[in-house]
């Protein structure tokens, strides 16, 4: 018997790869617009980039036009910002910029199904659709926790695709799989501490915030994708609370004991900020390629954070929410990189496939060698089980609510599926070859880096799986105890 969720979605399909026929429909078009618009595209993409060196790499003039033209024709076939999850659909007031089907409501499931066909172009697919990262998981947190006016200011022009966005997380000097370790600090001024003074660098130095408590964000970070993009109109940092202890003579009534404890309880706790882009106190130092690649014109960068004044209006869901915010945004998102990850792994099979019927060695077609039929027939299973790992977490994200729920089949895919569909890449770079391993005519080099990464930009594999096992020794220990009772 089936279910229905909140959204009017089926929360039980017939099978982990049923798609409604209005969806089915909207798939037919994505995976025409990919094939036919997005896989052709990808040498004039590269090619208007050959043509540029150093800084010009980042500048507006870099961005290919086949990026705008393709984001047009995306919006004309209905296939515009596929990604919103089904409990943040009725936060968009807009509704042509919601998913262009009856209702507007594509469940997790089926939207991992869709993305998979984004996967097969993954450098201009996610971005002529308006899905890619880090801009999906930001609109996320804004649609559930932004005020009016962070939604008015950045929601909406990234929901357009006017504008792009970056996330800061990662730091250089320390392990940051672990966020405790994290150093950027926001300290907080009240108006009483800081005796009227401003600092140098603000977000709104414009604005006249004398009124309102001052925060100081100073840290430094890196691997903040998007960050390099001219485009990048706002950032979202995660940073630890600090107070300033310099708030005047102090006393002892009960509403300043209280505002001690309560900073005491958020002393250290993570909290994410929004910080417009650019500005003179956000310090681009350098752009980090990737095995060699520098993903431009959005890339990876470097950044440092050199004491930007911000206020109140600039916190994402109040001080200390930053863990809980970061929740709620990465859970969907491991959906989406898993199922782009699978669009690349099948994309990379079929041309193992084309190869494999094309070339001779030895007298005989590749396909003839049975060390290639193993390869092959390895290559299936591995893409098969990932695609079901995947389909199947999400399914459990339909039926309970959300990713939260289901941790452990989030933390599963987190590991296994960069895994494996390494893997399939893997075989195909063996397949080809020299031409396996170079970026001139072929995808594959640049999908092996991409999904060898992903298992570090993911999250390391070990946290993951230390997720899973507590996870399962936990349930064991607590069997074990219940039959010794």
């Amino acid at each position: 018997m089936t279910s229905t969720t909140a959204a009017g979605v089926s929360s039980s399909p017939p099978s982990l790869t049923y798609l409604r026929p209005e969806v089915a429909d909207l798939k037919q078009r994505l995976d025409c617009f990919v094939e036919e618009e997005c896989i052709p595209a990808e040498e004039e993409h590269a090619a208007h980039l050959r043509e540029r060196y150093g800084a010009d790499r980042w500048t507006i003039q870099a961005v290919p036009p086949c990026v705008d033209r393709l984001k047009r024709r995306a919006q004309e076939l209905g296939l515009w910002n596929l990604f919103i999850p089904p409990h943040l659909i009725s936060k968009i007031s807009d509704p042509t910029l919601r998913p262009s089907i009856p209702g507007g409501v594509l469940s997790y499931r089926e939207y991992g199904i869709l993305c998979e066909s984004l996967g097969r172009s993954p450098y201009i697919a996610p971005e002529a659709c308006n899905t890619s990262a880090p801009d999906t998981g930001n609109m996320e947190v804004l649609l559930e926790f932004g005020t009016p006016q962070q939604k008015r200011d950045f929601l909406l022009p990234l929901l357009r695709g006017e504008i792009r966005s970056t996330f800061l997380m990662t730091e250089p000097e320390v392990a940051s799989s672990d966020p405790t370790n994290l150093q950027t600090k926001l300290l907080k001024r009240t108006k009483k501490a800081r005796g009227g003074q401003h600092s140098s660098h603000g977000a709104n130095d414009d604005d006249d915030d004398d009124d309102d408590d001052e925060y100081i964000l100073t840290g430094r970070k890196w691997w903040s994708t998007g960050a390099m993009d001219p485009r990048c109109r706002m950032a979202l940092v995660v940073a630890r609370m600090e107070y300033d202890d310099n708030e005047g003579d102090g006393g002892d009534s009960d509403d300043e004991k209280q505002n001690d404890d309560d900073k005491e309880s958020k002393h250290g706790a993570h909290t994410i900020v929004l910080v417009p882009m650019p500005q003179k106190g956000v310090i681009l130092k350098r752009p980090l390629k990737l095995f060699g690649y520098d993903d431009a014109p959005s890339g990876h960068a470097e950044v440092v954070l050199d004491s930007i004044r911000l206020n109140s209006t600039h916190l994402i869901s109040g001080e200390g929410s930053g863990f809980r915010v970061s929740q709620a945004r990465l859970g969907p998102g491991r959906i989406h990189h898993c199922m782009r990850a699978i669009g690349m792994a099948a994309r990379s099979l079929e041309l193992m496939l084309q190869r494999a019927v094309e070339r001779k060695t030895f007298g005989q077609y590749l396909w003839e060698h049975g060390g290639c039929q193993e390869m092959i027939a390895d290559a299936v299973a591995d893409l098969e089980a990932a695609r079901l790992l995947t389909l199947n977490c999400a399914a459990a994200m339909d039926e309970h609510g959300g990713a939260r729920f289901v941790r452990e089949q989030v933390g599963m895919i987190k590991y296994a599926v960069p895994n494996l569909t390494y893997q399939v890449v893997d075989r195909a770079v063996q397949l080809f070859g020299g031409a396996g391993v170079s970026d001139d005519d072929h995808v594959l080099a640049r999908f092996l880096c991409g999904l060898r990464s992903l298992r570090i930009a993911d999250g390391p594999d070990a946290v993951h799986k230390r997720t899973v096992a507590l996870r399962h020794l936990k349930a064991f220990h607590q069997k074990r105890m219940q039959s010794n009772l």
